[in-house]
């Protein structure tokens, strides 16, 4: 199989204009060298500058809302495609991050993107806002079918902050609560679920975990769901690889997490269809 294109997906933790580590963060991204990149967690669109002077050659795209955070796209030379905001991701809750959704064309093949960067916290209303965003992208399947005629190349990914529910709804006294609690292993699991039922995975990553907080938290929230026909580069069996703090030594994570982002990139090559 040959390439079609590579992805970086990536939380890159507060990335506004003017952070001291923007130019190191940016270097990095850069050194991956893929052909698109998904970059949550954005806040304000002061961050071009470091961009274009870091990644000369990409076109940049940013979402808008009434949100804090936006989801920003990079398009590399070469490649072509079309750019859409996809509100409907909100789940109708004009304080979350809309979609982003990059129609990439390769050959006469279009591969359909939506980039997410979903609720989190593990109250009830997080939850609750996370598997409505989730359900309306496994559903974004069937629209994308139906204008195509036939099974879509679709890929959704991102931030999908995967820690589960611990909602406490009464209490049996002091020391007792009443809970209904989903763990994140539970919640992950759920996704792969969600997958199987419309004909679509959860891409196997090289690692696991790819969330770390300085303080030692470890958890499983980024993924990249796609239809089951597609196929993508191996890395020693997996298919995508998780670059950053989890590549490194532990006494070494701490300060890449510091300095870099509390999220680890994850990159993944897709190949083309038909060949």
């Amino acid at each position: 199989m040959a390439k079609a294109f590579s992805v970086a997906s990536w939380n890159v933790r507060h990335f506004n204009g003017g952070d001291a580590t923007n130019a190191e963060r940016v270097a990095f991204l850069a050194a991956q060298e893929p052909d698109v990149v998904g970059i949550y967690e954005v806040e304000g669109k002061e961050v071009w500058r470091e961009l274009m002077a870091g990644m000369p050659g990409y076109s940049f795209f940013i979402t808008e809302g009434r949100n804090t955070q936006e989801i920003l796209l990079g398009i590399g030379p070469g490649v072509t495609a079309f750019l859409t905001q996809k509100i409907e991701f909100q789940a109708e809750n004009a304080f979350m991050r809309p979609g982003a959704l990059l129609t990439v064309r390769v050959d006469d093949h279009y591969y359909a993107l939506l980039f997410l960067h979903v609720a989190s916290m593990t109250g009830a209303r997080g939850f609750g806002l996370r598997a409505d965003m989730t359900q309306r992208a496994f559903e974004f399947k069937e629209t994308l079918a139906d204008a195509v005629g036939e099974e879509p190349n679709y890929v959704f990914l991102g931030d999908l902050n995967t820690m589960g529910m611990d909602y406490q709804y009464g209490s049996e006294g002091p020391g007792h609560p009443l809970k209904v609690k989903v763990q994140e292993a539970q919640e992950v699991a759920g996704l792969a679920y969600q997958a199987s039922k419309v004909g679509m995975r959860v891409l196997a990553k090289s690692a696991d975990e790819t969330y770390g907080s300085p303080g030692g938290l470890r958890s499983n929230l980024d993924h990249v769901v796609v239809t089951d026909h597609l196929e993508f580069k191996s890395f020693a069996g997996s298919e995508v690889h998780v670059r950053g703090w989890p590549q490194l030594p532990e006494d070494e994570q701490k300060a890449w997490i510091e300095t870099f982002s509390d999220h680890a990139l994850l990159y993944f090559e897709v190949q083309r269809v038909g060949s």
